[in-house]
C-alpha cells in the first residue's frame, strides 16, 4: 500500500480568530487551514477574571502546537474592537517566556473575523496575512539556525544529515538514555524536488505524530542556506 499523500503541506502557522464570546483556533497548513477548536468565553469581557481565564484557555490550546514546533501566531480580531491586542498583551505580562530564548514564539495580529471557514479563507488569501507569515517565518527561522549552529558546534554526534540516517532515529523507539529525536529540519527544495517524496511524506507525519518538531524551511532563508549546504535534511537528537 503506497503512503497517504501529504495534502495539507507542511505547518506554517496557528491563526487565532478571537470575537467578542469565543476564540477559534485554526492550524494553517502550506496548502489549507484546519479548524482545531472554539474555546468560549465563560463570562462578560468587563469581568477582568473571565477575561483572564479566556486567555489562558488559549495558551493551553495553544501548548500542543508550540510543542510540536510551530512557533509562529497569528490573533485575528474584527475591526474597530482590541481583543487581538488585549491577548497579545497579556502574553506579554503573564507568558514572558513564549517571548524569550531560541525557542521563542512570534506573535503578531491582524484585522479581520477568523471564526467561520470562509472567513479564515478570505483573510489567508490577503496580502497583510501573506507578510505576517513571511515576517514570521524569518525570525523563526533565524531561531532554528541558531539551535543548528549551537548543536553543530557540539561534539556529541547529535546531528544527522541524510534521510536514512532520519529514519533510523524516527521510526525506531530508542532506548531511555540513547539519543531521542528533536527537531527534523528539510528545506521546501529537498521536499519538492526529492525522488522519494512520499518516503519524506510519511516521514515528516510520523515525526510529528511522535511530538519531532518538525519544520519546512524556505530554502532562501539564511536557515535554508545553511541547510542547502548540509544537504537539505537535518534531524537534531537530545539525550534526555
Amino acid at each position: 500500500m503506497k503512503p497517504k499523500s501529504y495534502k495539507r503541506g507542511y505547518p506554517v502557522a496557528v491563526l487565532v480568530g478571537i470575537e467578542q464570546d469565543h476564540a477559534a483556533l485554526w492550524q494553517i497548513f502550506s496548502q489549507v487551514a484546519k479548524h482545531q477548536q472554539i474555546i468560549p468565553l465563560n463570562g462578560d469581557r468587563k469581568d477582568s477574571k473571565a477575561l483572564y481565564s479566556f486567555h489562558e484557555s488559549i495558551i493551553n490550546a495553544l501548548r500542543p502546537v508550540l510543542k510540536e514546533g510551530v512557533r509562529s501566531i497569528i490573533a485575528a480580531s474584527p475591526p474597530r474592537t482590541s481583543y487581538a491586542q488585549d491577548f497579545l498583551s497579556h502574553i506579554k505580562a503573564h507568558h514572558a517566556w513564549l517571548l524569550q530564548g531560541t525557542n521563542k514564539a512570534s506573535f503578531s495580529q491582524i484585522t479581520g473575523s477568523a471564526s467561520a471557514p470562509s472567513q479564515v479563507a478570505a483573510l489567508t488569501k490577503t496580502a497583510a496575512f501573506k507578510q505576517l507569515i513571511q515576517e514570521n517565518a524569518t525570525e523563526e527561522t533565524e531561531n532554528l539556525l541558531e539551535i543548528l549552529e549551537k548543536r553543530l558546534n557540539k561534539t556529541d554526534n547529535l546531528v544527522l544529515f541524510s534521510l536514512q540516517e532520519a529514519e533510523n532515529l524516527i521510526l525506531n523507539p530508542q532506548a531511555p538514555g540513547k539519543p531521542q529525536p528533536e527537531y527534523l529540519l528539510l528545506t521546501d527544495d529537498y521536499l519538492a524536488g526529492s525522488r522519494q517524496k512520499n518516503r519524506v511524506n510519511r516521514l515528516m507525519q510520523i515525526a510529528a505524530r511522535n511530538g519531532v518538531k518538525t519544520r519546512v524551511i524556505n530554502a532562501e532563508s539564511n536557515a535554508g542556506k545553511r541547510l542547502t549546504q548540509l544537504g537539505g535534511i537535518v534531524c537534531l537528537a537530545k539525550i534526555d
